[in-house]
């Protein structure tokens, strides 16, 4: 029991630092990450550490289509203890600017 507990606090850590990692990938056209924006839909983090990330860009039509999600990829790969990235992209739902966090509109000034 006290082991399967550990490891859930494990994951929960990886999570964190996942989010974190995901946090110092900026949208090249927008002065704001792309956790922020919205535009990560899942994190989970598999027992073993191996990490499957769910995310969409603005748009389909995206300039930055292959780099966000690769950098997405390369910044969570470096975290100490992460085995595997997976990253997904997917456009079900469509991004909207309801998706953005308050910091994200603020940072916009939508708010």
């Amino acid at each position: 029991m006290e082991k399967t507990d550990q490891s859930i606090d494990d994951q929960e850590e990886i999570k964190r630092k996942v989010v974190n990692a995901i946090k110092e990938v900026y949208d090249p056209e927008i002065p704001v990450d792309v956790y922020e924006l919205g535009l990560i839909y899942e994190i989970t983090v598999y027992p073993v550490n191996n990490v499957y990330i769910l995310m969409t860009l603005t748009s389909p039509n995206c300039p930055a289509a292959e780099s966000i999600p690769s950098e997405v990829k390369s910044s969570v790969a470096n975290i100490e203890g992460v085995n595997n990235v997976e990253v997904e992209l997917t456009f079900d739902p469509p991004y909207s600017q309801d998706m953005m966090s308050e910091v994200a509109k603020l940072e916009l000034g939508f708010l």
